[in-house]
């Protein structure tokens, strides 16, 4: 019997507001590649998303905070782009911390239930 690979965790945190996913593991990805790429397009075909939805999603998080998480610019001769606003870097930062030290927190859970998994 091949043995399972290593087990691990994956914290998946979701900021809601009323009915209303704020920010969570997909929104933090797009957030990640609309800064790396500069393009909301460019973004979402990475996520292997539509335009679409990423754009619908980047509503969402901008109708959740006070302050705009994207900034779109439109097209014309430069092509437009995208980039992550000062508030937009804030959210994606703190959320990684959180994410981070949820780990630490349940360090010692996450061990005993290892033990409890097939090898």
């Amino acid at each position: 019997m091949k043995s399972q690979p290593t087990p691990f965790l994956v914290p998946r945190l979701r900021i809601v507001t009323g009915k209303a996913v704020a920010f969570g593991p997909d929104k933090a990805e797009l957030l990640a590649l609309v800064a790396e790429t500069g393009s909301i397009g460019r973004a979402a075909k990475r996520m292997g998303m539509s335009y679409m939805r990423a754009w619908s999603l980047i509503q969402t998080m901008n109708a959740c905070f006070k302050q705009p998480v994207i900034k779109a610019v439109r097209g014309g001769r430069k092509r437009g782009g995208a980039e992550l606003t000062e508030t937009g870097r804030r959210v994606l930062g703190l959320y990684r911390h959180m994410e981070m030290n949820s780990l630490k927190i349940i360090r010692t859970d996450w061990k005993a239930l290892r033990k409890l998994l097939r090898d």
